[in-house]
């Protein structure tokens, strides 16, 4: 089966996680594609499948080879992201696209752009998938998914000799907690790659320091008719904290290494408001710095308006890996050997985001990112091109393999 054949299939799965549920996983439909995926890694010969009750999948394909080799770990997780639909997916074809525009939804009149989407340009000639326009395409891991376990039939097939390989595929990465219940030691594995990045080339051992705000603010609600100096609205001094924060610095502004303030969520009345945050800076002190501000301006309106009024919780969620990675530079070195013989020209880019691997990283298991060959992840107007996981399929084989 090949990689994109496998995507397709895994699309029919609904893994959306839920930053609003307590549970691990944070969904049901993520148990029901892990112990698809376990049967699945049992017909491919590993040993010692398992799915614990948190959602998580392991296994390990046996070494075949004579040559003492490192156990190389493979991760990628099988949620999607809340940003964008992710039940009915309707994925299609578009064979040697050749440029333009793509309507995704004649009916509905969805249509993917070139003038909006110019990454388009780069894969003329290829066969792209993508949705109705409706949903996004789940490429965002489940690409990771079906190019590791292609990978491994690859090797199975060929008889590639390779030495252990640990494969683990994760829960709620979407929402931050992919690696909570990671079973580092069970896993079993000397170093790891996430396969769950974008573009072809592209190698990740940089990521943002990240955390989450969500800010309370509590009012009082009086009937408009008779508010005049009664009401305290939390919708309007939600609206006072948002605008404190400095403007320019959103993701839409911002590229490279400059951080940013995203407000994902805003909600409320006069009685009672919510925004919750999401703050990310590469620098550590950077990170720190942009905290402390909305500390500040939490402090300063509960001076204005009374102790109480904003109530603020911060929570980190994880941190740059690079100064992990930097410790073990031949793993990096192993990705950029094997894209290079792949025909791959590997280029260092830093994560304008995160992955399991960064927390693994700080957890005792140096976990660089590699791609998967998808585009406009989170989104209505996914896709990925089949060629590019076809590319990928033989970087992992390239990653592994031995030479007896």
């Amino acid at each position: 089966m090949k990689a994109f054949e496998r995507l397709i299939h895994y699309t029919s799965f609904d893994t959306m996680s839920s930053e609003d549920s307590e549970s691990c996983p944070s969904t049901p439909g993520q148990l029901v594609l892990a112990d698809a995926l376990a049967e699945e890694m049992k017909s491919l010969g590993f040993s010692d499948v398992r799915r614990d009750d948190s959602g998580y999948v392991y296994g390990t394909l046996p070494a075949n080879c004579e040559t003492a080799a490192p156990v190389i770990g493979l991760i990628a997780h099988m949620d999607t992201s809340e940003a964008a639909p992710g039940a009915g997916i309707k994925p299609r074809i578009v064979k040697n696209y050749g440029g333009g525009d793509i309507v995704l939804n004649r009916e509905k009149n969805i249509v993917m752009r070139a003038q909006d989407y110019r990454n388009l340009s780069d894969y003329v000639g290829d066969d792209l998938i993508v949705t109705d326009g409706t949903t996004l395409l789940g490429a965002d891991d489940k690409a990771g998914v079906a190019e590791i376990l292609t990978a491994v039939e690859e090797l199975n097939k060929n008889h590639t000799p390779h030495g252990a390989i640990a494969v683990a595929f994760t829960p709620d990465e979407e929402i931050g907690r992919g690696a909570d219940h990671f079973d580092v030691e069970g896993f079993g594995a000397d170093f790891a790659y996430t396969v769950d990045g974008g573009t072809l080339g592209e190698l990740e051992y940089e990521n943002f320091n990240a955390a989450g705000a969500v800010v309370t603010v509590h009012g009082v609600s009086v009937h408009p008719g008779d508010a005049k100096n009664r009401m305290r609205s939390a919708a309007q001094f939600a609206m006072e904290f948002h605008s404190m924060l400095p403007a320019a610095e959103t993701p839409e502004h911002t590229e490279g290494y400059e951080g940013f303030y995203h407000l994902t969520r805003i909600s409320g009345d006069a009685e009672e408001a919510e925004l919750r945050y999401i703050i990310r800076d590469h620098d550590r002190n950077q990170f720190e710095s942009r905290k402390e501000t909305v500390r500040r301006i939490a402090d300063y309106l509960n001076d204005k308006y009374g102790v109480g009024t904003f109530e603020l919780s911060l929570t980190d969620s994880y941190y740059n890996m690079k100064q992990e990675i930097e410790k073990h530079p031949e793993i990096i070195e192993r990705a950029e050997r094997a894209m290079k013989e792949a025909g791959v020209t590997p280029r260092a880019v830093a994560i304008r985001g995160g992955t399991d691997g960064a927390r693994l990283s700080f957890m005792g298991l140096p976990c660089p990112n590699l791609p998967t060959g998808g585009q406009n992840f989170h989104g209505r107007f996914e896709f990925i091109p089949i060629q590019a996981m076809d590319k990928i399929v033989e970087i992992l084989v390239h990653l592994v393999k031995t030479d007896s």
